[in-house]
């Protein structure tokens, strides 16, 4: 309940005001931006300091905390799906600290290719919903492949995974932001919910996995 000109406004009416839409998107992208910043930073540290390659990649390709580090933004992203969403603001807003120290680069492709998928999501008019089951379980039989190949190390499979992340995580992000938009529609969350600290999660493993997928076509993976 909040108080407006002397009068108690509830609050779903209050976020239904004008610019409410705005205002819950803006804190969604916003919270977003910054786990990207802190993305970034971690992945300067990284070409930075040759001891820290060292621990992600050795002579054969990634070690086992690299792997470890690539696989983490795909298990949170089956952790939402599994019903996540139900956390408390504190620990959705905890998970996306924890996200955004992972590493990432081929940051401009990936964003631009995040910004036109984020907008397609918001104006189109078709119904995206039926994608989310069939999404979730091509992410399931992409982990699965990434850790087959953990073991027979081929380089054929490992571009087959790439190219069906980069389909998959494009998917996902016009998804997504579809869905956040109609999650606004119906339950009026506020810009400080815990709504939009784990809408700005979800977006930013879109972002952060549709990157690593790309990072794989770049050939600047060490």
């Amino acid at each position: 309940m909040r108080h407006h000109g002397g009068m108690s406004v509830p609050d779903s009416d209050y976020a239904r005001r004008p610019g409410g839409m705005n205002s819950f998107l803006g804190s969604v992208f916003l919270q977003m931006a910054a786990s990207v910043a802190l993305s970034a930073a971690s992945a300067v540290l990284v070409l930075k300091v040759q001891a820290l390659q060292a621990v992600l990649y050795g002579p054969n390709g990634l070690t086992v905390l690299g792997w470890v580090v690539t696989l983490a933004p795909l298990g949170l992203v089956i952790l939402i799906g599994a019903g996540v969403e139900r956390l408390s603001g504190a620990a959705a807003r905890g998970l996306l600290a924890l996200a955004g120290a992972s590493i990432v680069a081929t940051f401009l492709i990936a964003a631009s290719a995040f910004a036109v998928l984020g907008l397609i999501g918001f104006t189109t008019g078709r119904d995206l919903s039926g994608l989310g089951s069939f999404l979730t379980i091509v992410l399931v039989g992409l982990v699965v492949a990434m850790l087959v190949n953990l073991f027979l190390r081929s380089a054929g499979l490992d571009l087959g995974v790439a190219a069906i992340g980069v389909l998959l995580f494009a998917g996902l992000t016009a998804y997504d932001t579809q869905r956040l938009k109609r999650l606004y529609e119906e339950q009026a969350p506020t810009s400080g919910s815990a709504s939009a600290s784990l809408g700005a999660l979800t977006l930013y493993l879109d972002f952060l996995n549709l990157f690593l997928s790309l990072l794989r076509f770049t050939g600047r993976r060490r």
